[in-house]
C-alpha cells in the first residue's frame, strides 16, 4: 500500500514536472518570438560579462565589425570608459564626408585638398575596451537637435570639432534647407527643416582677453581677464547644448599675464601667474557663471578635454623623425602619454568640474587622441591665410602643424562620443 502511494505520488510529480516544463518551453518560445519583433534587452557592460572569443583582428580588418555585432558592448555613459581602448583600422568604413564634398571646411584642415597623398588616417576607428560607440547617424542626430541650438565654444580646435559636426550632418540636408552665417566671433549653421542650429563661438580662453577679436601672436603681450566671462557668456544664454574647450592657448608660456578688473588699467593692471594657477582661476570663473546662470533642466553642458600636441617625435620613440611629419599610423603603445599633454592642466579641469553644482559631462578625448600622431595637418595646411609653399613644406621642422587635425579625421570621433551622449 505504501509502495502504491509512493508510486502514485511519483506519477503525480512527473505529470506536474512535465506540465511545468511544457509551459516553460511554450512561454520561452512565445517570448523569444515576440521579443525578436518588439523588444530589445538592455545589454550588460563588458566588465560584467564573460569574455567572448573573437577572430584575430591584428590586421585591423575584423575587430570593429565583430564587436559591433555583439550588443553586450552597447555604449552606456555611466559604465563605459572611453579612456581605455585601441584604434582599429577598418577600410570598409567610409567617412560621411570629404574635404571636397563638404564646403564648410576651412582650408587649414582640408589636408587631401592641400596635397596629402595618403588617406589611411581616415579609416581608423576608436574601439573602447568596455563597449562600442554607436555609428554617427546624421538623421538621428538632426532629430535629436530638432528645435534646438548646439554651440561649440572655444579655440581653433573646437572650431575643428564644430566643422566636423556640420560636415557629418551636411549630406542629408537638401541644398535649399541649410544656411551658414559667418561672423568674426559667432558663426551659425542652420538646418531649416529641423529648426536646428549648430554654432561656433570663438573664445580661446573662455574668459575675456585682449586677444579675442584681434589676435595677438606674441603670448607675452596677451592679457587675460581671469575674473570675467560676461562679454562672451551673453551669447551662451538660451543655448540648449553647450560644448566648451580651452587649453592650447594657455600653453604659450609658463607664466600668464592675468588681470582683475578693467583692461583700462593696461600694463600696470595685471600680474604674472603660473599658467596652471591662472588656468584654475579662469576655469573657476567659467564654472561659477555656469552654476549661476544655466538651468540643467533647460541646458546640457559638455567640456572637451585637451587635444594633445605632437611636437617631439622622440616622445614616441622615433628619434630620427621630424615632429608629426610623415607619420602614417597611430602609436600602438597602450596608455602612451607625450609631452604635448599637461597632466596638471587636465587635473584642473577634472577638479573644477567635479566641484560644480551644474552637471557637466566631460568628453575625454585626450588619451585616445594621444595615439594619433598620423592625423595632424602637418605640412598640408595654411599659414597666415596662405597654403604652405614648396619651400615651407620642405622644412617640416619649422612649418609642420602638429596641433590641428585633418578633416575628416580625429574630431569626427570626438563628435561620435558627443553623439553617443546625446542619444
Amino acid at each position: 500500500m505504501g509502495t502504491l502511494k509512493a508510486l502514485k505520488g511519483k506519477s503525480s510529480l512527473s505529470v506536474i514536472t512535465i506540465t511545468i516544463c511544457t509551459l516553460a518551453f511554450v512561454t520561452l518560445f512565445y517570448t523569444q518570438t515576440i521579443s525578436s519583433f518588439s523588444f530589445r534587452l538592455k545589454s550588460c557592460p563588458r566588465r560584467n560579462t564573460a569574455k567572448k572569443s573573437f577572430p584575430d583582428d591584428r590586421n585591423g580588418d575584423l575587430g570593429a565589425l565583430n564587436y559591433a555585432a555583439d550588443d553586450r558592448f552597447e555604449f552606456d555613459p555611466e559604465e563605459c570608459s572611453l579612456v581605455h581602448g585601441k584604434w582599429v583600422f577598418n577600410r570598409s568604413i567610409k567617412p560621411l564626408y570629404s574635404d571636397r564634398t563638404c564646403r564648410y571646411l576651412d582650408r587649414q584642415v582640408s589636408c587631401v585638398k592641400n596635397g596629402r597623398p595618403d588617406s589611411d588616417y581616415r579609416h581608423w576607428e576608436w574601439q573602447p575596451d568596455d563597449c562600442i560607440l554607436p555609428r554617427f547617424d546624421p538623421e538621428i542626430a538632426l532629430r535629436k537637435l530638432q528645435g534646438k541650438r548646439l554651440m561649440f565654444v572655444g579655440d581653433s580646435l573646437q572650431r575643428g570639432q564644430w566643422q566636423s559636426f556640420v560636415c557629418l550632418i551636411d549630406s542629408v540636408i537638401p541644398q535649399g534647407q541649410k544656411s551658414m552665417k559667418r561672423g568674426r566671433l559667432h558663426t551659425v549653421f542652420k538646418a531649416k527643416e529641423y529648426n536646428a542650429t549648430i554654432e561656433f563661438y570663438w573664445a580661446p580662453f573662455l574668459v575675456e582677453s585682449n586677444s579675442d577679436l584681434h589676435i595677438i601672436a606674441d603670448p607675452k603681450k596677451r592679457i587675460l581677464k581671469v575674473d570675467s566671462v560676461a562679454k562672451h557668456a551673453k551669447h551662451w544664454i538660451g543655448v540648449d547644448i553647450l560644448v566648451f574647450d580651452t587649453y592650447v592657448w594657455w600653453m604659450g608660456r609658463l607664466r600668464t599675464n592675468s588681470l582683475w578688473g578693467s583692461f583700462a588699467n593696461g600694463d600696470e593692471g595685471y600680474h604674472e601667474l603660473d599658467t596652471t594657477v591662472s588656468y584654475n582661476i579662469g576655469l573657476k570663473t567659467w564654472a561659477n557663471w555656469v552654476d549661476s546662470n544655466l538651468n540643467p533642466n533647460r541646458t546640457r553642458v559638455f567640456f572637451t578635454t585637451m587635444s594633445p600636441l605632437h611636437e617631439r617625435s622622440a616622445d614616441w620613440g622615433n628619434a630620427n623623425g621630424t615632429r608629426c611629419f610623415n607619420e602614417t599610423k597611430p602609436i600602438p603603445k597602450k596608455r602612451y602619454w607625450g609631452s604635448g599633454s599637461n597632466k596638471q592642466m587636465m587635473s584642473v579641469v577634472a577638479r573644477v568640474v567635479k566641484r560644480m553644482k551644474f552637471p557637466v559631462t566631460l568628453i575625454n578625448i585626450t588619451q585616445l587622441s594621444e595615439y594619433r600622431i598620423d592625423a595632424h595637418t602637418s605640412i598640408y595646411t595654411e599659414l597666415g591665410g596662405k597654403l604652405l609653399t614648396d619651400e615651407q613644406k620642405a622644412d617640416p621642422l619649422h612649418y609642420a602643424d602638429c596641433v590641428h587635425w585633418c578633416l575628416p579625421g580625429v574630431p569626427d570621433t570626438w563628435n561620435q562620443i558627443l553623439y553617443a551622449h546625446l542619444l
